[in-house]
């Protein structure tokens, strides 16, 4: 039979609370009706938002955004948030095991005109600028002391030893650094994978992407976060490499331990938790703040090398070329915010798994310059689509705890993508549309070809005519670098 879904509107649907007797809270996907005919509904991630609205203390609904995908656990574009005083758990699984996957969006001064004597320079350039591909080492190395010091500040640490400046720590989330972060709640064998790493793409769906902003929706807005038609702009993505992995890897294991000593059922044991007040929630909060952190560092690190790819190209300071910091945004995070919960301010322990947070105008979070037109939002595409700047809103705020998708949410594996796909007829099309590509590992232009993901152009219409984030510009690629 399968699970049913009841349709709330033209973007909302609902998987009610008595559809499986564990569950706390209805599941709410954001969607159109047409993604069922289409085949982007995999009943597996149904049944994993089904699965979330079980755990101890959520709040509202279990949340699945309209890139949803099968992930470990939660559902990919799964939001869920979990009442602290009401014995509310902590899940890894929750987070993923690329804690803080995230973007960053550069700006520039230059425009679509200045490129074409210089964009396949400019490519080659920021390709050798990073090291890119499955476990690469970078030339920023730390030593364990250095590492603990990185794992606290965060962005700041890659500033202070002249890898950028100060304003950029304003423009990214959290200014570069989540508090509560414990380098001894972090494994030998993390900081082990973690030491050669700062400052590498790693692999994946992982990008760097010269892009051309090709349409304005929001001419207030995009003002206001200084961007224009016919801007090349700069979109970075990756997360917190092997060293959030391990951290992930290490805590599932001890939250299966937790949830006997608690007592606590879930569905399933990706889903393994514990009450974020006691001693394993608060240390996995303490080691998963650490990633987080060596994140931010990692996309601050790499931005500092993108620039100077760009001077190298164009013979001018990265300063005269205006690339400044647009905004930094984390994917896969908890984290403890303040929401209201019939009309009471609750505080909450807010997982976004491939979500993306999107608070509203006027949150004391948002940094001033954009404060009242709400959080800047960033999506990118897949290597031959658009990606979106977007900006948050009141309505999700009142909604969805402040969290819109992510990006396009895969519909093929990987493993199907390479059987499936033909690599010279990928980089043909892409050829025709004029986007240069430079990847490390072959593999990766089957596994993150167009035909993989779901188009994002639809994805982010869902989120815009929802209300849980509205469209400023979209961005169509000229060129990409993969691992």
């Amino acid at each position: 039979m399968g699970i049913k879904l009841e349709k709330i509107d033209e973007f909302r649907f609902r998987i009610p609370r008595e559809t499986e007797k564990r569950m706390r809270v209805d599941g709410i996907i954001y969607m159109r009706e047409n993604f069922k005919r289409k085949g982007l509904l995999d009943e597996k991630c149904l049944q994993q938002v089904v699965n979330v609205a079980c755990l101890p203390g959520i709040e509202k609904a279990s949340f699945a955004m309209p890139d949803m995908h099968w992930g470990y656990g939660f559902p990919i574009g799964g939001v869920a948030a979990t009442n602290i005083a009401k014995s509310g758990v902590i899940s890894p699984g929750g987070v993923g095991f690329d804690i803080n996957c995230g973007v960053r969006l550069v700006k520039t001064r230059l425009l679509e005109k200045d490129l074409p004597k210089n964009r396949e320079n400019l490519i080659d350039n920021l390709y050798h600028a990073v090291p890119a591909g499955v476990g690469v080492s970078g030339s920023v190395r730390t030593n364990k002391k250095e590492l603990k010091k990185l794992l606290v500040k965060g962005a700041a640490w890659a500033v202070e030893n002249g890898f950028g400046e100060r304003d950029d720590l304003e423009y990214t989330e959290e200014g570069g650094a989540i508090s509560g972060a414990d380098p001894e709640a972090v494994s030998e064998y993390a900081f082990e994978r973690g030491e050669k790493q700062p400052g590498t793409l790693g692999a994946g769906n992982h990008f760097i992407e010269v892009q051309i902003v090709d349409q304005v929706f929001d001419s207030a807005a995009a003002e206001c976060f200084d961007v224009e038609s016919g801007q090349v702009v700069l979109m970075i993505h990756t997360g917190s490499r092997g060293f959030g992995h391990q951290v992930c890897t290490d805590y599932v294991k001890k939250m299966l331990s937790a949830m006997r000593k608690y007592s606590i059922e879930v569905p399933d044991r990706q889903l393994a938790c514990a009450p974020v007040n006691s001693p394993e929630g608060k240390q996995y909060l303490s080691a998963m703040a650490c990633a987080a952190n060596y994140a931010w560092c990692n996309r601050q690190i790499i931005m500092h090398h993108a620039r100077i790819a760009f001077e190298k190209t164009f013979k001018q300071s990265w300063r005269s070329l205006g690339l400044e910091l647009l905004y930094d945004v984390a994917h896969n995070i908890a984290k403890t915010e303040e929401h209201f919960i019939d009309g009471k301010r609750v505080q909450l322990c807010v997982h976004r798994k491939g979500a993306t947070r999107a608070f509203g105008p006027a949150r004391a979070e948002v940094p001033e310059r954009y404060r009242a037109i709400g959080q800047p939002v960033i999506i990118p595409g897949d290597m031959g689509r658009h990606s979106y700047l977007l900006a948050g809103t009141q309505q999700a705020m009142e909604e969805s705890f402040g969290s819109t998708c992510h990006g396009a949410g895969r519909v093929k594996s990987r493993t199907e993508a390479l059987r499936t796909l033909d690599k010279r007829k990928i980089l043909d099309d892409l050829d025709k549309k004029g986007i240069i590509i430079r990847a490390v590992g072959s593999k990766t232009i089957c596994e993150e070809a167009p035909q993989a993901y779901k188009d994002v152009n639809d994805v982010v219409e869902v989120v815009h005519k929802a209300g849980i984030s509205r469209k400023v510009c979209r961005m169509r690629p000229a060129g990409v670098i993969k691992g």
